[in-house]
């Protein structure tokens, strides 16, 4: 009964959309509001109509544009008020990744993430042209040079908006593969300012627009930090009591990046100075609190981007969709040449080089504002523009399905690989290291982990040669190698990874990685293969719930980890010395540790 309920708002939709027509066709001053509700009534059929067939809402959005665009219905005529207004969700998304990108901690990724982002574009772009040139030789019409040259180029970009959305669902922006696309998309976005910088120009480059360029950009990145650090933070301060005037406030500062970025002089987009507004505003500690209230207009906003693109497509042509069909392919393929491959020589493992390789397997917005400007200088024809946005449609629907599915896939695409001889990290040898007893075994290296690691190397040294760490983050194993802990690397989630690390002797197991972090796995599944293999061990498994860690113990968890008890335990003598006018003390015992600890996550 409750599931026929779900479809209710689809038949109010179908009622309603040839009324809303009728206005968003009308020559009133009213016709763009009609347009933009017309969009959302058709959204939210579609989106509850996919959410009741356990589809991504992304492919709902598409299927609603595309049902009241030209290919369908055509219920809106000029879409072009459309698009305008969601350009503001793609520079609020763009703001709230810069919220939640902390540059020492994308850094903390290093080289997987400089040297990726450095030659992922060049080799992409390398490899579908040259794609694209063995495809005309062999008989098919591709187009010009420069369509080929524009193909190769709008193929190498990924949709940071696409991207960051379906990880921030997943809550993997923090993990390595996350840290890693993020960086790879932000020297993505580095690429594109030197193409559009480069582009009006393109038979004969001019060096000295460039560099402006680039200066402009420097002094704009430069003045933005500098006033996150000496004014901004007096005047958030000031206004940090009043929560409607903190939205207003950041929504205003994120525009005038966004105003300065645009002028002529500075020659940036606004999409990049709300990128670099948010990362500005990233260490503030009120950031948690401004994306709470910028997430559900970005929603709304973001709903019309992915609606107005999919009214954009156009009725196509046979060769068009044969055409786009195979740049989509040749654009995927791509990637595992252009980011598996320097992944994996740079030893990030397989699942960190396939997770980010599927996680960057689309087109990019900036791809299509590119062709777009391509046509207006005459490089390409109005058809390659067409199917590029076949192309970006496509993958913006593939991607929905190889990030939600990319651990699967991960996971099955790695035992081809150790098939056809690509080895992961680790090793045998690794597997098999019986020269000292370590009866600790640490299943994940997350934030307890981490704390756990530096309270033994400070307190209990002893300890930290008796651990075991399983863990599949390269550059955990690099620093608890230097730390002198024995790290193997793994994939908990496979009972076969468990069997081969050697754990069977272990006097205790630790899980301490919530099951909102575990992928393919959580921690009953962990507590059933370890008191298989480890029958004497004490099992200590992680839950963020009562309810669930009740269950935990009934399935026979020695101890469960609650670190939402555990804080909430730590909050009343904090509580009582405020009370009592004594927090001073505890405030300065509380920076003490924190200048002491090193932990491996910092």
């Amino acid at each position: 009964m409750c599931r026929s309920w779900s479809f209710l708002p689809v038949a109010i939709g179908a009622m309603l959309l040839p009324r809303v027509a009728e206005a968003a066709d009308g020559s009133d001053s009213h016709s763009v509001i009609a347009s933009i509700a017309l969009c959302m009534v058709a959204a939210s059929a579609f989106g509850v109509l996919m959410r009741a067939l356990r589809q991504p809402l992304i492919l709902g959005y598409l299927l609603a544009g595309i049902a009241i665009g030209p290919i369908g219905l055509g219920l809106i005529n000029n879409d072009a008020d459309i698009r305008t207004v969601a350009e503001i969700g793609l520079i609020l998304l763009l703001f709230m990744i810069g919220l939640e990108i902390d540059l020492r901690k994308m850094l903390s990724a290093g080289r997987f993430v400089t040297i990726t982002g450095m030659l992922q574009f060049p080799l992409c772009a390398a490899a579908v042209f040259g794609v694209l040139v063995l495809l005309e030789q062999s008989g098919m019409s591709v187009g010009s040079s420069y369509t080929k040259l524009y193909f190769a180029i709008a193929a190498s970009l990924s949709s940071t908006m696409i991207v960051v959305k379906l990880l921030y669902d997943k809550f993997e922006l923090d993990t390595l593969p996350g840290r890693i696309t993020v960086g790879v998309l932000v020297f993505q976005d580095i690429w594109a300012i030197i193409l559009l910088a480069v582009q009006p120009n393109m038979a004969n480059p001019q060096v000295g627009p460039l560099l402006a360029t680039f200066a402009a950009g420097g002094l704009l990145v430069a003045a933005a930090l500098l006033a996150s650090r000496y004014v901004l933070p007096r005047i958030f301060h000031s206004v940090a009591k009043v929560p409607e005037l903190m939205l207003v406030l950041s929504l205003g500062w994120c525009f005038l990046v966004c105003l300065v970025a645009a002028h002529p002089k500075v020659g940036l987009s606004m999409e990049m100075g709300a990128l670099i507004a948010g990362i500005s505003l990233a260490t503030f500690p009120y950031n948690l609190d401004v994306i709470g209230k910028v997430v559900s207009i970005r929603d709304f906003f973001i709903t019309l981007f992915f609606v107005g693109l999919a009214m954009q497509i156009p009725v196509p042509e046979l060769s068009v969709v044969v055409l786009a069909a195979i740049l989509a392919v040749v654009a995927v393929i791509a990637r595992f040449a252009g980011i598996f491959t320097i992944l994996y020589a740079l030893r990030a493992g397989h699942r960190a080089s396939l997770l980010a390789t599927l996680n960057l397997s689309q087109v990019s917005e900036f791809s299509l504002v590119i062709a777009a400007l391509g046509v207006t200088l005459g490089h390409i024809d109005p058809g390659a523009l067409t199917t590029l946005i076949w192309v970006f449609s496509v993958l913006a629907v593939a991607s929905t399905y190889l990030i939600g599915y990319s651990h699967g896939l991960q996971s099955k695409i790695s035992g081809l690989l150790r098939r056809v001889g690509l080895k992961d990290l680790g090793g045998a040898q690794e597997y098999t290291d019986k020269k000292r007893e370590r009866p600790i075994v640490l299943l994940g290296f997350f934030r307890l982990a981490s704390a756990f690691i530096d309270e033994a190397s400070r307190r209990h040294q002893h300890l930290l040669e008796q651990i075991t760490v399983v863990d599949f983050n390269p550059i955990v194993k690099q620093k608890l190698d230097a730390l002198g802990v024995h790290c193997v690397y793994g994939d908990i989630s496979h009972p076969d990874t468990l069997h081969h690390a050697g754990i069977h002797d272990a006097r205790v197991v630790l899980s301490t990685v919530p099951d909102a972090f575990l992928k393919g796995t959580n921690n009953a599944k962990v507590l059933s293969v370890i008191r298989a293999l480890c029958p004497h061990a004490k099992i200590v498994v992680t839950a963020e719930q009562p309810s669930r860690a009740k269950e935990l113990y009934a399935a026979g968890a020695d101890y469960v980890l609650q670190p939402s008890a555990v804080a909430g335990a730590a909050m009343v003598p904090v509580v009582e010395q405020a009370l009592h006018e004594a927090l001073q003390n505890m405030r300065e015992e509380a920076l003490s540790e924190l200048e002491q600890r090193r932990e491996v996550l910092a």
